[in-house]
């Protein structure tokens, strides 16, 4: 709230000012600007700074009630492909189910890697071989993927989502009988999931 009524009185603002007023560190607020331009309670112009964003008049979400909620309340179902995938048919499942990235996952459903969007169009611009590739030498590797578990709160998921810049997280668990390493995929959480999280809050 603090931050919203200062950027109402003083926009356009930068994070330094805005840090400065409020005696703090610009790396402090940092999660919680992007937060709420990602909420659309501020906008931001590079070089010129924040700005009021559409939904300004409207009571921004206590962090404690999304603290509150846990991942497993919300996760949706995780869109995932077999280590052994095709890169021409991983390009087919992102866009029939239309979300950004896959979950790549073993024969066992442990988590493997993720490849996104971006990862797809970099492989296939100018290689017309590319599609007959594994996805499992394209992805991001296990070992490299930002995740959460089901007992994570909300909170936690989102703020990981922005300061890794991602969309969407894989929902995990160890699983006793496996090795440490493996994780088993239970679920998947985006940044459109939470932000509807958030709106339900408002309306509650």
């Amino acid at each position: 709230m603090e931050i919203i009524h200062i950027v109402k009185r003083h926009a356009p603002i930068t994070a330094e000012q805005i840090a400065e007023m409020l005696n703090i560190s610009r790396p402090t607020i940092r999660g919680d600007l992007s937060l709420l331009v990602m909420l659309d309670y501020l906008a931001a112009k590079p070089k010129v700074g924040y700005f009021l964003g559409q939904k300004s008049d409207e009571p921004p979400v206590d962090a404690s009630q999304l603290h509150s909620t846990k991942v497993r309340d919300v996760q949706g179902v995780p869109i995932v492909v077999d280590v052994k995938t095709t890169v021409q048919d991983a390009v087919v499942a992102l866009f029939l189910e239309n979300v950004g990235s896959l979950i790549v996952t073993t024969e066992n459903g442990t988590l493997a890697g993720v490849i996104s969007r971006k990862d797809l169009l970099k492989v296939t611009l100018g290689n017309p071989q590319a599609g007959s590739m594994p996805v499992s030498m394209v992805m991001t590797r296990q070992a490299n993927v930002i995740t959460v578990t089901p007992e994570d709160s909300v909170l936690e998921a989102a703020k990981k989502m922005i300061h890794y810049h991602i969309d969407s997280l894989p929902v995990v668990q160890e699983n006793s009988q496996r090795e440490a390493e493996q994780l088993e995929v239970v679920g998947r959480i985006t940044k459109t999931t939470i932000i509807k999280v958030m709106l339900e809050k408002l309306d509650s």
